[in-house]
């Protein structure tokens, strides 16, 4: 049996907008966007220069529906590159794929084989001893389990399973095509190509199931590196995997301790040193898009919390002080706590004090709570779809869920911050 090193891809969601970047300017804005569409050149471009012996992509290659002809033409023309090396690539369709019409209408390369979704078909690889089985979505949520109906090996052959699935819902993604790791050892294939689970995983060794992740990470969620799998077989076996990174933006979550910042300036200096040291040990050489947890317990809680607008834009303006494509601050999450609590601020004999009462009385008034249920029941009903389920500012998801009393005790800690300030 030959020896052969392929590419394992997936999650590649072409053209999805990235999020929480609003506000961004500069040289970096034109990286931000097209940065899919460079991690998927970079991914070609890796290929061709590795030589590898074919290319497999395990579901959503694209993100829904196109806006135009746009994105699948720039599909076609790197897969004409692939052609011309005479590397062929193995296609699956997955949940955001089964969603797209024109995907279907598309004409696509010879080199580009592509999965049938009415029921699991198998290309072999003639000279190379090596079978790939798969099924694409037919639509968006498949439930049935896929890989039971998978046929059986290729005798004499490397086997690999191609299958896009949460395998028992992982994380936050949707149960879709769900089996279980012995489902998919049983069937007695050497490799596993998954796809659908954005976080790069092992699941297993020898037959290997792995899931590469998504090339490029959208939204702060999907932190770290991102690539696809490398993978090396010899005799038969996988001999090494290594996942290679091709992502053009990164994100991280950077936590900043404030329990010793005396001012706002020094508050803003420990931010500086948190990016600049982010970029440093996360970035390898990418923008790094960071979201600034603020915590410790401080005396510039309440002028923190006050001052949040004026807050990210200094750490903005500290990130693009590193350099235009060096940094952007997403978010700034102030966790911070007051060194007063609230128990010493409900005793106070004063406006604050019999406010901080009022409020924290006001979850069991309900008469209260059925006036907000009209005023903010009726406004959040408006948001549009995106915003109801993405959103991940607590205040509105109390708010979306119709928990006004939950809503009530987010917002005291805020407005005690914002009067304490005033009163300083």
């Amino acid at each position: 049996m030959t020896s052969f090193r392929f590419l394992h891809a997936a999650d590649i969601h072409l053209d999805s907008p990235l999020k929480g970047l609003s506000g961004q300017e500069g040289a970096a804005v034109e990286r931000i966007r097209s940065a899919t569409r460079i991690a998927f050149e970079q991914l070609v471009g890796f290929a061709i220069e590795e030589e590898v012996a074919f290319v497999v992509i395990a579901g959503d290659l694209y993100d829904g529906d196109w806006r135009d002809y746009n994105t699948g033409l720039f599909f076609v023309r790197h897969m004409g590159r692939l052609n011309a090396a005479g590397i062929p690539v193995y296609l699956l369709y997955g949940n955001h794929d089964a969603a797209n019409q024109i995907t279907k209408q598309l004409d696509l390369p010879a080199n580009v084989h592509v999965f049938d979704g009415r029921k699991p078909q198998t290309f072999v690889l003639e000279g190379m001893d090596v079978a790939l089985h798969g099924q694409s979505f037919r639509q968006r949520d498949i439930t049935d389990n896929l890989a039971l109906a998978y046929p059986s090996p290729v005798a004499n052959a490397f086997n690999i399973g191609v299958l896009h699935t949460a395998l028992g819902s992982r994380g936050e993604h949707e149960n879709y095509a769900p089996c279980t790791p012995d489902d998919l050892v049983n069937t007695g294939y050497d490799y596993w190509a998954l796809g659908h689970v954005h976080q790069a995983d092992v699941v297993h060794e020898h037959p290997h199931i792995i899931f590469p992740g998504n090339l490029q990470g959208r939204h702060i969620r999907e932190t770290g590196p991102k690539g696809a799998c490398l993978i090396t077989v010899e005799d038969g076996q996988v001999s090494n995997f290594e996942t290679i990174p091709f992502d053009v933006v990164r994100w991280a979550v950077l936590p900043v301790d404030l329990t010793d910042a005396a001012t706002l300036g020094t508050a803003i200096d420990s931010i500086r040193d948190g990016i600049d040291e982010a970029v440093g040990n996360l970035a390898d050489d990418r923008l790094l898009v960071c979201r600034i947890v603020l915590k410790g317990c401080t005396e510039l809680h309440e002028q923190l919390t006050a001052s949040a607008e004026q807050v990210l834009a200094d750490a903005r303006a500290a990130a693009l002080g590193l350099g235009d494509e060096v940094a952007w601050v997403e978010k700034i999450a102030i966790t911070t706590e007051s060194m007063v609590d609230s128990a010493t601020q409900a005793a106070r004999e004063d406006a604050i004090g019999e406010l901080q009462r009022m409020l924290q009385d006001a979850g069991n008034d309900e008469e209260l709570l059925k006036q907000l249920q009209g005023d903010i029941g009726e406004l959040t009903s408006r948001l549009p779809s995106d915003a109801r389920t993405d959103t991940e500012d607590e205040i509105l998801k109390a708010a979306i869920k119709g928990d006004y009393a939950a809503l009530i005790d987010d917002v005291v800690p805020y407005l005690t911050s914002r009067l304490t300030a005033r009163e300083g």
